[in-house]
């Protein structure tokens, strides 16, 4: 079920007057936050307004071939521009986050911004910020729910290639190309709907999954030969980066995508954590199988939360105290990871 009472901007989405609008999306944005913001981006600019996306941050090149990619405004780069477009807005939609200490300091201007906010995503718990949403928890991704958000603002007959591109970038990425829990039937049936409308999914799958630099496959080596430690009367596996390995690396923006899931390949193993030291802060990603609760883990211990099978935290502590706390904690829960589904079976 969908929490919708964006009902009170729908006439002013279809007035055909202009107006200006911002889409904001969480930091580091992701292919589904990327996606979902591009794919609303022109779709709105189909209806007739002036409408810019704004990143708090930089985000993945091989996110660079979306279509509108090169309209996108990066807050950390062009913080000028970037706040007199939060000041001027009249509607600020705000995908795939529901707190603004995701966007960072960009969080600051849209909470001072007199425009109405928008928030459409699919996390738990909304802090409120918001005065529309388009929300439920029952869904793959936000660009999931961009396409149901269009279809009942009766503009299906307006999704075209590139919407639908961006779209199903975000679907791919949040479903891991259709294998996590959160997939459903609704997900293949807009999943068939957009290659219908000509998108090439063959060509999409390989821009985001085979579009890596050399130096994230040499890492890559280095965390599946020296990094990646198992506790087997757990089933956790564990990743941990220091500051000095992603400089050695010259690890960039998004060459540690997906790093959280090579511990979920082994067999037996019901939770994977990446704990990486990112100079300000020591970022978490965690990701389970079954019913193991990623986001109450991560809200207890973390400052985090997310999905059920899919959530992050973050801390301000060292690396090695983020990761003796882990430790420590992690045999707490060792009844529900040793009954949770695995993939020994």
């Amino acid at each position: 079920m969908i929490e919708d009472n964006t009902e009170g901007i729908r006439p002013f989405l279809n007035s055909g007057s202009g107006s200006n609008i911002v889409i904001t999306t969480h930091h580091k944005p992701d292919a589904d936050a990327l996606g979902s913001s591009l794919a609303l981006y022109h779709y709105l600019v189909k209806l007739g307004k002036k409408v810019t996306v704004v990143t708090p941050t930089d985000y993945p090149v091989n996110l660079h071939w979306m279509p509108g990619n090169d309209t996108v405004i990066n807050f950390e780069a062009e913080a000028e521009k970037a706040a007199s477009l939060v000041e001027a807005a009249d509607l600020i939609f705000c995908l795939d986050f529901n707190d603004l200490s995701r966007i960072n300091d960009l969080g600051l201007l849209v909470e001072k911004s007199d425009a109405k906010t928008i928030m459409i995503d699919h996390h738990r718990d909304p802090s409120g910020f918001d005065d529309y949403r388009f929300w439920t928890i029952e869904t793959s991704s936000t660009s999931e729910l961009i396409y149901d958000f269009i279809k009942s603002n009766d503009g299906a007959e307006l999704i075209d290639t590139d919407i639908a591109s961006c779209m199903y970038a975000g679907i791919i990425a949040d479903t891991g190309s259709f294998r996590y829990s959160s997939t459903t039937s609704h997900t293949h049936r807009i999943a068939a709907e957009l290659i219908d409308l000509g998108v090439d999914s063959a060509k999409i799958h390989a821009l985001l999954l085979d579009n890596f630099s050399l130096n994230r496959y040499r890492l890559m080596g280095y965390v599946l030969y020296k990094k990646l430690t198992v506790y087997p009367e757990l089933k956790t596996a564990l990743v941990s980066l220091t500051q000095e390995e992603l400089m050695k690396f010259n690890i960039q923006t998004g060459d540690t995508e997906g790093f959280v899931n090579f511990g979920l390949g082994i067999k037996g193993i019901v939770f994977s954590a990446l704990i990486i030291d990112r100079s300000v802060m020591v970022k978490m990603s965690f990701r389970s199988q079954g019913r193991f609760p990623c986001n109450e883990f991560a809200n207890a211990h973390f400052n985090g939360g997310g999905h059920l099978n899919a959530a992050g935290g973050s801390s301000k502590e060292s690396l090695e105290t983020v990761l003796e706390k882990f430790k420590n904690v992690l045999p707490t829960y060792k009844d529900l990871l040793l009954t949770s589904y695995s993939n020994e079976n």
